[in-house]
């Protein structure tokens, strides 16, 4: 690892990793991004196709990053028709093209499904995960299991930091949500279970079969094939019976997460879900008879995720915590995305998400091509980030979100940027999200695969 990128990596344990001023850090994560620009730019042929078209060979200000940054639609650049049509060997050579590493060559001849597609690849070290797909198509992203070491090295330590949880395996863990079962997400549960659960004690999910990227993508591939009118009628009814068997399943699922989290009542909870499902499940609680009083005075709670245009009423997180008797120095949220590889802790202070060292924030304009002056205090505009602990991929994204980065410490007392709690997704906002160079990339990627 090159010598600035260690550095900041470095401190992935410190305690002290998110009281480092911005000006401290920015002349080090240049550098950083520097070395692994140089390193990568020949072996990520996105990359290098976006050196060229910026005209750069080397980095040395935030200012020349940004034009090395990859759109987030990159990784849908793919033909939907590689899915539709069962072409493995070309989503392999599409996933080649954002690699940091050669792909090993596997068989594709005998694929079954996209879930046996993704097996082989991890059979032979490369890790894939894939969003849900909320805005049209998942993202897909490769990951090395040197990514995997690092985001369970990087989950228990954010977790510890913004919960005051410390990692004692003397927890109760129960998850309350229908979690996607794709790489990154079980390596960061069995990650959370060795460090904070008791060992004696049986881990709780939702009693239901687990969402496979397989089925994500099938799904958003037939939403879409009846958005446009081109989805056969036996294809229309199997969605629809699907979506009916699969809601039922979730709330029988949470009748039993809400009698189970009854049952372990006395001792030390760790609940994680997401907001919509913790409050049903914290609704059902209530209609037991039981409350906050009733439970453990030190269980704590992960909430992953924003409210996914869940509708629900305004004291809703004060609700779920009331519920399940959650003290304040408990609660622990976080921001982040299945293209970075580190978490942005939230504090208890100051309403802001906290970014780690090794993580370059950016603030960019609507369209994501400009890079907005900031030097202190706090400005609103497109986020971008480059997480310089990323191996098996190219750092550097531009967001859908619209953000409010501070420079400025915190009232929690901690001086790194900061990310105001206020996320908005520029889709949502203006009915579109559009970057300026997501175009010509995703032709280039298309066109290479």
């Amino acid at each position: 690892m090159s010598a600035a990128v260690e550095r900041l990596t470095g401190l992935v344990q410190s305690e002290e990793r998110f009281a480092i001023p911005y000006a401290d850090l920015r002349e080090t994560q240049v550098e950083a991004m520097n070395e692994l620009f140089q390193e990568r730019r020949e072996r990520i042929r996105l990359l290098a196709f976006r050196a060229r078209e910026a005209g750069i060979s080397e980095i040395r200000s935030r200012a020349d990053a940004v034009g090395l940054l990859f759109p987030h639609t990159a990784y849908k650049s793919y033909p939907e028709s590689f899915l539709s049509e069962r072409r493995w060997d070309r989503l392999g050579r599409w996933l080649g093209t954002v690699s940091a590493h050669p792909l090993t060559p596997i068989d594709t001849s005998d694929v079954v499904d996209m879930d046996d597609w993704i097996a082989r690849y991890e059979a032979v070290g490369h890790y894939i995960s894939c969003s849900s797909g909320t805005t049209g198509k998942s993202a897909m992203m490769i990951a090395s299991e040197q990514d995997m070491a690092w985001s369970r090295l990087d989950t228990v330590g954010v977790f510890a930091w913004g919960s005051g949880v410390r990692p004692e395996r003397d927890r109760r863990m129960i998850g309350i949500a229908p979690t996607a079962a794709v790489a990154k997400n079980l390596n960061a549960r069995d990650a959370q279970q060795a460090a904070f659960g008791d060992p004696r004690l049986e881990p709780f999910t939702l009693p239901m079969p687990p969402i496979t990227i397989g089925q994500m993508t099938k799904m958003v591939v037939l939403r879409k094939a009846i958005a446009d009118g081109t989805a056969r009628p036996d294809e229309i009814a199997d969605f629809e019976a699907t979506s009916r068997e699969r809601e039922q399943t979730l709330q029988t699922a949470y009748v039993k997460a809400a009698e189970h989290v009854v049952a372990s009542r006395a001792d030390k909870l760790y609940l994680a879900g997401m907001w919509n499902a913790l409050y049903l499940v914290a609704g059902m609680v209530r209609e037991m008879g039981y409350s906050g009083s009733d439970f453990n005075p030190d269980n704590c709670i992960y909430v992953g995720g924003g409210l996914k245009r869940a509708k629900l009423p305004p004291d809703y997180q004060e609700y779920v915590y009331e519920t399940f008797n959650i003290p304040a120095g408990r609660r622990f949220q976080m921001y982040g995305m299945q293209e970075l590889n580190s978490g942005m802790p939230r504090c208890a202070a100051g309403g802001r998400y906290h970014v780690p060292p090794w993580v370059v924030p950016f603030v960019l304009d609507s369209d994501g091509d400009v890079l907005l002056p900031h030097e202190s205090g706090e400005v609103q505009g497109r986020a971008a980030f480059f997480d310089l602990s990323l191996d098996g991929r190219w750092g550097g994204v531009v967001t859908g979100d619209r953000i409010s980065l501070d420079l400025d410490p915190c009232a929690c007392g901690n001086a790194s940027p900061s990310v105001r709690d206020d996320i908005t997704r520029y889709a949502d906002l203006e009915g579109d999200d559009k970057i300026g160079c997501a175009g010509t990339v995703d032709a280039y990627v298309r066109g290479l695969s």
